[in-house]
């Protein structure tokens, strides 16, 4: 038995007895990708401007540190604290984003100094390249796509919030409220049972604001909590299911004032993904769920040429007097709908896009924001839906498109070895049991008094012999 010894480091250690990790396939398979398209060279030529040209505090290369965004969302970590943590901790990390073992890992505070200084644009650019190597394998058409939006709990409390006009926070507003009512030392149970009993209870956002992330605006959640949220908006690859383009925009705006800057958004993209392309393809049809109907979207659409697939809320009887040039175009939208293709369409967006909010925002860990302002966010949101279609492109290798995809896969092929495995040893038991009642029954051998047989296997091979 070993006694524990004095942990005295050693002076000096060779990197040959240092431990290595073989890596994770699924990370080793997707930096070949990186490497064989130059990823880390053009993500250098891209972040150049950003960088000093004389020699400062030790930076973060801007290959790692999209690659350790990228770990984010395969890891499904939150927060930049998280993907540092991961990053130290693990080896097959630590490879994918070529660390060695004598080399730090970047601390959390580099990786969001960083994440500050690259703009948007240039982070939008990755998305971009990621797109067009969709589009040389073949997984990016754009020809038609679907659009839906989400909401996105803000990091930010409803505590906070404040008057625009004169800065009065929400519980001063009460207290005020409670001493005009009669209550001169209202306590804070007071103060709740006032707010839940007064008739007059909108929490507006034209009155009120977060003074820490004006961007977050007070709305309803989808469990039917009242939270500060952003609304982020996805345009999906109907064949494919790729992500084309992906919005942030304020949680208060309603789907038909948002499809317009979504549309143009997607229609960008697309042009920007096929410009290597001799024949590119672009966006002719949009589909979309009733939240995003209304006539003046309708007369968009068809002013750019694109056919909508759109579902239309029951209105009843309608007057078309004062939006005559409406009229047409509702019509058609609504015969397209009412078709086999357009049933076709409207099930098929269902699936695709909401998988895209599934990855980026249940499993890939963005559902809460812990960044403020729409430009931090939209960075960590883009090179998510990067992450997103790089598993596309690595699930028509692989087979799957997340590390714990691939694991899951591993784990539920051994559980049907193991499951093969058992029920041959058990049939193999049956068939001998059967043989020994057999031998028994005929009298071949003879049984032991403690021997007891099964009466019911006993009285069926007697029947049957």
């Amino acid at each position: 038995m070993g006694t524990r010894k004095t942990e005295q480091p050693p002076l000096w250690v060779a990197t040959s007895d240092l431990p290595s990790s073989p890596g994770h396939p699924f990370y080793t398979k997707l930096n070949a990708i990186l490497d064989a398209e130059g990823f880390d060279r053009f993500a250098e030529d891209q972040c150049r401007r950003f960088y000093a040209p004389t020699m400062g505090r030790p930076s973060l290369e801007p290959g790692r540190y999209f690659r350790l965004l990228l770990v984010g969302y395969f890891e499904g970590l939150d927060a930049e604290r998280g993907i540092a943590w991961r990053a130290a901790d693990s080896l097959a990390v630590r490879r994918f984003v070529r660390l060695s073992l004598e080399e730090a890992a970047p601390d959390h505070s580099t990786i969001s100094r960083t994440r500050r200084l690259i703009d948007v644009d240039t982070h939008r650019t990755i998305f971009t390249w990621v797109q067009q190597r969709l589009v040389a394998a073949g997984l990016l058409n754009g020809r038609t796509i679907a659009i839906d939006a989400t909401t996105l709990e803000a990091n930010a409390a409803m505590r906070s919030i404040v008057r625009r006009d004169t800065g009065e926070s929400y519980q001063a507003f009460l207290t005020r409220l409670a001493e005009t009512s009669g209550i001169e030392t209202p306590t804070r149970e007071a103060l709740a049972r006032l707010d839940r009993q007064r008739k007059k209870k909108k929490t507006s956002n034209k009155d009120w604001m977060n003074p820490h992330d004006p961007d977050a605006k007070v709305t309803k959640m989808k469990d039917g909590r009242t939270h500060l949220a952003h609304k982020a908006e996805h345009a999906v690859d109907l064949e494919t299911g790729a992500i084309v383009a992906v919005i942030l925009q304020g949680a208060d705006q309603g789907d038909t004032t948002t499809l317009g800057e979504t549309a143009t958004a997607a229609a960008d993209q697309i042009e920007d993904a096929q410009v290597d392309v001799d024949e590119p393809q672009a966006l002719e049809e949009i589909i979309g769920d009733k939240g995003y109907h209304s006539n003046q979207s309708m007369v968009d659409l068809e002013a750019v040429g694109i056919r909508s697939y759109i579902a239309e809320p029951d209105r009843g009887r309608r007057d078309w007097s004062k939006q005559p040039d409406a009229q047409a175009p509702v019509y058609r939208n609504r015969r397209r709908m009412r078709g086999p293709r357009g049933r076709r369409l409207m099930r098929q967006r269902g699936e695709r896009i909401e998988r895209s909010f599934a990855h980026l925002y249940d499993t890939g860990g963005m559902r809460r924001t812990h960044l403020r302002g729409h430009q931090n966010i939209l960075k960590r949101l883009l090179i998510h839906a990067g992450g997103f279609n790089l598993g596309l492109l690595i699930r028509s290798i692989l087979g799957v498109g997340t590390p714990r995809g691939l694991q899951g896969r591993l784990a539920a092929v051994l559980a049907a070895v193991s499951a093969l495995i058992a029920v041959a040893l058990h049939r193999f038991t049956e068939i001998r049991s059967v043989r020994r009642v057999i031998a028994v029954t005929r009298g071949w051998v003879t049984v032991p008094t403690t021997l007891v047989v099964n009466s019911s296997a006993a009285a069926t091979c007697t029947t049957g012999s």
